[in-house]
């Protein structure tokens, strides 16, 4: 079941010239969500590539992984994630260490000299929730069975009128 189907969910999509992006091919993203606390902002959600705190932290772990920067992701999770992958894709260190390089740092990365599809970049019809289960698995289980939402404008900006009610 998609417990998005009927949700509505803020999106960017920014349309400009590639040159506008410099002319180095490999381009980076990510986000951080914050609300207001107390008068000042609070970090509650980060990152570029989905599910990944949802497979691969702890409760106690994501408020860490919130506030922190793409640069230190590597030296902080690459040894726990590892172990998750080593414990339920039966990946080695290396496996599991070659596997992280995709998603650490969180940082979706787009070679604008190669076809848009995740990993590289994302279109909005890419079934990115199932990459994360097929990741953990080592391919095992290659889909959620959730596929990519499908009511999207055909032209700019591209994402789906809002659900009333």
């Amino acid at each position: 079941m998609d417990w998005g189907a009927d949700k509505n969910v803020f999106g960017i999509v920014p349309e400009m010239p590639h040159a506008e992006l410099g002319t180095d091919p490999v381009i980076g993203v990510w986000a951080r969500m914050s609300l207001r606390e107390n008068g000042r902002l609070k970090s509650v959600d980060r990152g570029a590539h989905p599910s990944l705190t949802a497979y691969f932290h702890t409760d106690d772990v994501k408020d860490a992984y919130d506030t922190g920067e793409p640069a230190d992701d590597w030296a902080t999770y690459r040894a726990p994630w590892a172990a998750v992958l080593q414990h339920f894709g039966g990946y080695d260190e290396q496996a599991a260490e070659r596997a992280l390089r995709t998603v650490l740092p969180d940082v979706l990365r787009l070679d604008r000299g190669k076809p848009t599809a995740y990993p590289n970049g994302r279109t909005l019809t890419d079934d990115v929730t199932s990459a994360r289960p097929a990741m953990l698995t080592a391919g095992k289980v290659t889909t959620d069975h959730i596929g990519p939402h499908t009511d999207l404008l055909p032209g700019f900006p591209y994402l789906g009128v809002p659900h009333t009610g």
